[in-house]
């Protein structure tokens, strides 16, 4: 029988974030080149992390290896904490003995992705906490500070200055129907999410973030580098190149851009070569479909996939640096919007009032 307390922790079981994964490629590569048994390593690991969600995870994986699954089966076992990437590379390494290599590759490969991901987080904090800053202290105004100018100037029986009547009945509104406001907020929030679940909606969405202004082109860029490195990685690995599209078009975190990699496959299939099948996507610039044509004359389409995943990412780092430069004057402008509304809606009558006083 299931109790209401394993259902709370079942549905409120930590996450496994990049930096437990990280560490546990890491882990697991000492302990393949020190020469440890798997089962005793993966025992010790789940015995030692701290993480509740990954000590099952662990404890499940060394189960299906004691009863003669594979590893990379074991792992594919749980596709919600191990993207298809990190299964592929364990297959390659199992089937090649070179298992301390493929961690080794996975954990460098993990620690890219957190950097990019917390140098985004880090560009957007300051627009997102000045503009909600902004919209927490219209609300303070709408709610608590117009109601108090109104009832004074009703005393006055004073004229309310434009502004301030369309302050005003925004306030009423807000105070007459506050909890039909929080519901439709909710449930706007609530069926975006359902839309961006879907099939449909998740593509149509990361079509239109890829082309969004200021940030739109960051991403595309920290997109496509993802798709270069791990392309380059499953290759070096010995993946085949049909195969190998096929576990990156998991990986790239954009349903518009897996779709395109995916058609890159079905080229490649077909007997078209690495660069038309690209160049059809329209993804890449003319520079990166040159080093892929090069690289795939001379053979050395890992490396030259490396070097383009260098290119993007060091574009995304000139874009990140520049990310509050280009956010600032939307910031000021809507701002100065909002001190013109303050100043009109709020100091205009205090200005008012004092003439009718007098």
């Amino acid at each position: 029988d299931i109790n209401a307390g394993d259902l709370f922790e079942n549905y409120f079981q930590p996450k496994v974030g990049l930096d437990e994964l990280i560490m546990l490629c890491r882990q697991m590569r000492t302990l393949m080149k020190a020469g440890i048994p798997i089962l005793k390593g993966l025992w010790g690991l789940a015995e030692s992390v701290d993480n509740k969600t990954l000590k099952k995870v662990l404890i499940d994986i060394h189960g299906q290896l004691e009863s003669g699954r594979d590893l990379h089966t074991a792992f594919a076992a749980h596709p919600d904490i191990f993207m298809p990437i990190f299964v592929a590379l364990v297959r390659v390494g199992e089937s090649t003995g070179q298992l301390d290599q493929a961690f080794a590759i996975l954990s460098e490969y993990l620690a890219a992705e957190k950097e990019t991901r917390q140098r985004i987080k880090a560009a957007l904090r300051y627009p997102a906490i000045v503009i909600g800053a902004v919209v927490v202290a219209m609300v303070i105004i709408n709610i608590w500070v117009i109601p108090v100018f109104a009832e004074v100037f009703a005393r006055f029986d004073a004229e309310l200055p434009l502004m301030t009547k369309l302050l005003l009945g925004m306030s009423n509104f807000m105070l007459a129907w506050w909890p039909w406001l929080l519901a439709l907020a909710a449930g706007s929030v609530i069926a975006f999410r359902f839309w961006v679940d879907s099939e449909n909606g998740r593509y149509i969405w990361d079509r239109s973030i890829l082309k969004a202004p200021v940030i739109g082109h960051i991403l595309t860029k920290a997109t496509l580098g993802r798709f270069a490195q791990s392309m380059a990685m499953v290759i070096k690995a010995g993946v085949p190149m049909v195969q190998g599209l096929t576990v990156v078009s998991g990986v790239v975190n954009n349903a518009f851009v897996s779709e395109r990699v995916l058609s890159m496959r079905d080229g490649i299939e077909k007997g078209d070569s690495i660069s038309r099948t690209a160049a059809a996507t329209g993804l890449f610039t003319p520079l990166v479909l040159q080093m892929i044509n090069v690289g795939e004359e001379t053979g050395a389409i890992d490396d030259l996939l490396q070097e383009t995943a260098e290119h993007y990412d060091a574009e995304v780092q000139y874009g990140l640096d520049n990310l509050s430069a280009a956010i600032e004057p939307i910031v000021i402008v809507i701002l100065g919007v909002m001190v013109t509304v303050l100043a009109f809606g709020v100091f205009l009558p205090m200005w008012n009032l004092s003439g009718v006083m007098g």
